[in-house]
């Protein structure tokens, strides 16, 4: 017959560890020192092995106890997500959805998304970040979002193309740039400045620039460069989505670049734990999936 070990009895070695000894073990879960040691017990004799040496006052694993303590974590998180999905089916819809959107999604289309299930499920609250580049992956990665649209999609996750976004050189109408009287090239740029959205993923600094340039202007928010670009400040990579209406008035014209002038990225949307999903997120989720082919079904793979 296989060991029947408790979880609450790997939670207590887990504890032990976490807080540092017996006692405060016993402190932490207020349970008696007496209790601690008996789960402790009940564990090595079920499975036969030593998981703590005492050194002194200290509670020291041992090597089978530290794999021991390794899978007990997983087992226990587990157990933990388990219960919390368990918990939103049993309620209902979610009560908190967290949403992290890599800025080059039209906010349009977004927030007429959110209106759409919010009609659906009114009193499901909805945190949006909007998020640059590796932003969006350090979101899933730290377990801040829900559902992500990501231009990338970092180990251990799985998503599905959603929509490929292009992104054109741009600059005012006036700009030198397009006085120039020929077709550019990089080394044209190199005397104007770039207008550039900041990375919002803390190795921002190790993304290269898209041309090497003397001027340059960070900004937080695509808002910004767009302002910043209407307004004669400079030259910058814009999602044509986003500056439609600047395009159509002629306040905005494409840089006549030899190459490099458009360029697409994929956006992906993922459901961070699919296995755990509550019906609030994969309704969520469809919704984006569905508007975006409704609006946007030419650029789809």
């Amino acid at each position: 017959m296989a060991p029947n070990i408790t979880l609450e009895q790997w939670r207590t070695l887990i504890s032990i560890v976490e807080a540092g000894g017996y006692a405060q073990a016993a402190e932490t879960m207020y349970k008696s020192q007496s209790a601690i040691t008996y789960a402790v017990q009940k564990i090595e004799s079920m499975l036969g092995v030593k998981v703590f040496e005492i050194q002194g006052r200290k509670a020291i694993l041992t090597p089978t106890g530290q794999m021991l303590y390794r899978r007990a974590l997983a087992l226990v998180n587990e157990a933990n997500e388990l219960e919390q999905a368990a918990h939103a089916l049993s309620a209902g819809w979610e009560a908190n959805i967290n949403l992290a959107a890599e800025i080059l999604l039209p906010p349009h289309l977004l927030l007429s998304c959110m209106q759409k299930f919010g009609i659906e499920s009114p009193h499901t609250r909805i945190e949006l970040i909007e998020s640059v580049i590796g932003g969006t992956s350090e979101a899933l990665l730290k377990g801040e979002a829900d559902i992500a649209i990501s231009p990338q999609l970092p180990p251990g996750f799985l998503g599905n193309l959603l929509i490929r976004i292009k992104i054109i050189a741009v600059a005012h109408a006036d700009h030198p740039l397009h006085h120039l009287g020929h077709t550019l090239t990089y080394k044209d740029l190199r005397a104007y400045r770039h207008l550039v959205v900041r990375d919002s993923g803390k190795n921002r600094g190790q993304r290269p620039a898209i041309v090497d340039v003397d001027q340059r202007w960070t900004v937080s928010q695509i808002a910004t460069s767009i302002q910043a670009v209407s307004m004669g400040y400079g030259f910058a990579w814009l999602p044509e989505a986003h500056i439609k209406q600047e395009l159509e008035a002629g306040l905005l014209k494409p840089l006549p670049l030899l190459e490099g002038g458009t360029r697409e990225v994929p956006l992906y949307l993922v459901i961070a734990n699919p296995d755990f999903a509550g019906p609030g997120i994969r309704r969520l989720a469809e919704i984006i999936k569905s508007s975006v082919e409704e609006r946007y079904s030419n650029k789809i793979d």
